[in-house]
């Protein structure tokens, strides 16, 4: 007698295998998710769920690009007309107030020590020199006037008997030694007089109006907050389009909805393109207060010390190029002008595109 071995069972054929993957995957697939999560409901009233989801989404979404955007594009038009000529006219003026004075003095040097030596023409030109500084000290601050809410009263008040000490002591008390430097004396004392001089409040002018010019150009928790709820309402409308895209697939047994995938499309775009452009956009004004910072920083020379005429070429190059800067950033309204658009019709799409399907499906039926 024989003793026969038990057949083994016969191992899954490929196809076999294949078959119970891909029934696997269809149980587990997001889809199979989705629909499973769907089942009790009605296919018109998920459709008019995914109509009120997507109106609110959008509008939420597009009012808080716009706002946020319209925040950033304010900040440059304030830093660019108001906040960087302020800072540039305070610099330019304490500049030019202390280089008038150096000038002053040096003319006053020339001629006690070397007054035979020295020429009319040689006296003319250094006098038109400090005359030119104090002019431009006076105009700076006049056009300045009505960039800045600080009370420029009392500097120009202190200027105005600043020029009056200088002029008197290098024109009308020329030939007077005792005289002229009694008024020259007087002048530096205006100049730099701890805490009430001219140049003392000329600091404190400067540092107030670089804080608000940061404070303009610097973007606040409320502005990130409100791309924060942008972004986040247009990554809702996104997946509320995908929703609404497959219950018209598996429920409806239409073809994709041009206007929910144009729609998608758009939010897609608004999610990335004003994002990076407006955000670009902060990153210029960051270094615009970085350059008003070194220009104030620039400018803050000590009384008749060396390199004046250094610094005032140097905020005047740093200033223009600033100006050309601020100038350039037409490119950020058109994309505001996008937005908008873009906006407008990612509201208005959806409503169409699922409107039209629940007037063409269940119009007729109560």
């Amino acid at each position: 007698m024989t003793n026969r071995r038990p057949a083994s069972a016969p191992a899954p054929s490929a196809p076999a295998a294949s078959v119970s993957v891909s029934a696997s995957w269809r149980r587990l697939s997001p889809a199979a998710f989705w629909r499973r999560r769907l089942s009790p409901y009605r296919t018109r009233r998920l459709l008019r769920a995914h109509l009120l989801v997507l109106a609110v989404c959008a509008a939420v979404a597009v009012s808080a690009l716009l706002v946020s955007c319209r925040q950033i594009l304010d900040g440059t038009e304030a830093v660019a007309s108001r906040e960087a000529p302020a800072v540039q006219g305070l610099a330019a003026a304490r500049l030019a107030v202390l280089r008038a004075y150096q000038e002053a003095d040096d003319l006053d040097d020339r001629e006690a020590h070397d007054l035979d030596d020295l020429t009319l023409v040689g006296v003319a030109g250094l006098g038109e020199t400090y005359r030119a500084q104090l002019s431009a000290a006076d105009q700076g601050l006049s056009r300045i006037a009505d960039r800045t809410d600080q009370d420029l009263g009392t500097v120009n008040g202190l200027l105005a008997s600043y020029s009056n000490s200088i002029n008197l002591g290098t024109a009308m008390y020329r030939d007077q030694p005792l005289m002229r430097q009694q008024k020259l004396t007087e002048a530096r004392s205006l100049l730099t007089r701890q805490g009430v001089g001219l140049v003392p409040r000329l600091d404190g002018l400067q540092r107030a109006q670089l804080r608000h010019a940061s404070a303009t150009a610097t973007m606040g928790w409320l502005q990130r907050g409100g791309w924060w709820i942008g972004e986040l309402a247009l990554a809702a409308l996104a997946l509320t389009l995908l929703s609404a895209l497959f219950v018209l697939r598996d429920r409806c047994g239409r073809d994709w909805n041009p206007y929910l995938l144009a729609a998608f499309a758009l939010t897609v775009l608004l999610a990335v393109v004003p994002l990076l452009t407006m955000f670009s956009a902060q990153d210029g004004l960051d270094s615009v207060v970085g350059d008003l910072r070194q220009i104030t920083e620039v400018s803050r020379q000590d009384c008749c010390g060396a390199g004046l005429d250094t610094a005032q070429q140097t905020v005047t190059d740093t200033s223009e190029h600033l100006r050309l800067e601020l100038s350039g950033d037409t490119w950020t309204e058109r994309v505001y002008q996008g937005t908008l658009t873009g906006g407008l019709l990612v509201v208005v799409l959806p409503v169409v595109g699922l409107g039209l399907r629940l007037d063409s499906d269940y119009g007729r039926r109560p």
